[in-house]
């Protein structure tokens, strides 16, 4: 179980996957999930060192009493104590949905240090003013049972504040991050539970209003891969994300929700290697 000393000096603990090549760090979402759910990113991790860390309050990694320390924003001084433990001058990051804002936050505050970003599926509306299309995607979906159960449950929240009520809730609402809901995306939808505790401390400290500004000093290359059938976080923000870096593109998957490892794995390991083989450093 190797471990890296946090901003805090807390040992935090990660996966490696090993191999030779620089490493790729990946970012799991939820707020709050294990990274159970992200396996091998369609394989991804089979030719390439994938360093996963288990967030603070997830997994392997506890909370601590300090709460704030488990926000996204102060949790990118953990990557740059991981970084240091992994001897490499700069992060390759990728990051999945809610691990986006960490990897952004990480840019934000550690621009030199960043070797390329890799943002999948990504919440928009807490950084940018934008516009979404999940109320289109969504009435593309309507008519469906299972969609319009799963509806039905994220409007009516949680029943209760604690693991077992997020994770029930998750379980709930788990078609709507799905273009279909077959047996693939049925038996990934039970992978990776969710901290109650981890998820609450994880928009804890509020980031600087000039975030989104401070995202223009990112020279290094940015890839944002988006699914058009994205119901959780729609489609057409990934591209204002985009702009906000001077070296960015988009990546969009048709038949395609808000995992696209599971349900489009050829295309997303496409896109993926393509841009990571053009930008493997020295």
């Amino acid at each position: 179980m190797p471990t890296y000393p946090g901003a805090d000096a807390t040992p935090l603990s990660y996966d490696d996957t090993g191999g030779d090549g620089p490493p790729l760090v990946t970012l799991a979402g939820g707020s709050g999930r294990h990274p159970a759910y992200l396996g091998d990113l369609a394989g991804l991790g089979r030719h390439r060192r994938l360093i996963t860390p288990h967030l603070r309050g997830v997994g392997r990694t506890p909370l601590p009493a300090d709460v704030t320390l488990g926000s996204f924003w102060r949790q990118a001084a953990d990557l740059e104590r991981l970084r240091r433990h992994l001897g490499v001058e700069r992060l390759r990051l990728l990051g999945h949905s809610a691990g986006t804002r960490l990897a952004v936050s990480y840019a934000a505050r550690y621009p030199q240090r960043v070797g390329c970003l890799v943002l999948v599926t990504p919440p928009v509306t807490w950084l940018l003013d934008v516009a979404s299309d999940v109320a289109e995607v969504t009435e593309r979906r309507r008519g469906d049972p299972v969609f319009e159960a799963a509806l039905a449950a994220s409007r009516e929240g949680l029943a209760r504040r604690d693991d077992e009520g997020l994770n029930d809730f998750m379980t709930r609402v788990a078609p709507l991050g799905y273009a279909t809901w077959g047996p693939a995306e049925r038996a990934h939808a039970v992978l990776g539970r969710f901290s109650y505790a981890a998820n609450r401390a994880w928009p804890g400290v509020d980031p600087p209003a000039d975030l989104a500004r401070r995202l223009a000093a990112v020279t290094a290359p940015v890839l944002v891969v988006a699914g058009a059938e994205d119901a959780i976080t729609g489609c057409a923000p990934a591209a204002a994300l985009t702009k906000l870096f001077s070296d960015g593109t988009t990546a969009v998957l048709d038949r395609c929700g808000h995992y696209p490892w599971v349900e489009r794995p050829q295309a997303f390991r496409r896109a993926v290697d393509d841009f990571l083989d053009a930008r493997v450093e020295e």
